[in-house]
């Protein structure tokens, strides 16, 4: 095996000191907003209609025609019933904790939730990164959810007020 050149430790080394006060600068809140829209789709929760999951116990695709602007993303409904609903109170609706992973918050991290990965609690509806983190999340559910609402604003997961 070829020997590392010393002139590629020196620019790997440069790289490192230049890149890293820009990757660790900030006020260390992992999510500049609310919502983060979903890479993909753009809109919030993966493009899913968060009214659906309570009506009909499952995450559906919203559509382009019942568009919504709330907590710094767009929303998408599947009609103009559940728009309306989710207007009138979009806390009832919106994910707990701007949809970072329940569970994976519990622990101090931010973990971005799985639409498909779900549960109702409290009334509330919280993602989670995978279905063990939601089966450990519901077997203690009481404490957790303590734990994950004091790790919020640490992590940027905000639960809404």
């Amino acid at each position: 095996m070829k020997n590392w050149p010393e002139k590629k430790t020196w620019l790997c080394l440069f790289l490192v000191l230049i890149l890293a006060p820009a990757v660790f600068a900030g006020n260390g809140v992992a999510r500049p907003q609310l919502f983060v829209p979903d890479p993909i789709s753009g809109y919030a929760i993966g493009g899913h209609d968060p009214v659906s999951y309570f009506v009909d116990g499952r995450p559906r695709k919203g559509s382009r025609r019942y568009e919504y602007t709330w907590g710094g993303a767009e929303w998408i409904f599947v009609n103009e019933g559940n728009l309306a609903a989710f207007k009138r109170d979009p806390h009832a609706y919106a994910p707990l904790f701007a949809g970072c992973g329940g569970h994976a918050l519990s622990d101090g991290f931010a973990a971005a939730g799985n639409p498909f990965i779900f549960a109702i609690v409290g009334g509330r509806l919280v993602f989670f990164h995978s279905v063990v983190n939601r089966f450990l999340f519901l077997a203690n559910v009481t404490q957790l959810l303590k734990d994950a609402s004091a790790n919020a604003r640490k992590t940027g997961c905000y639960p809404d007020e």
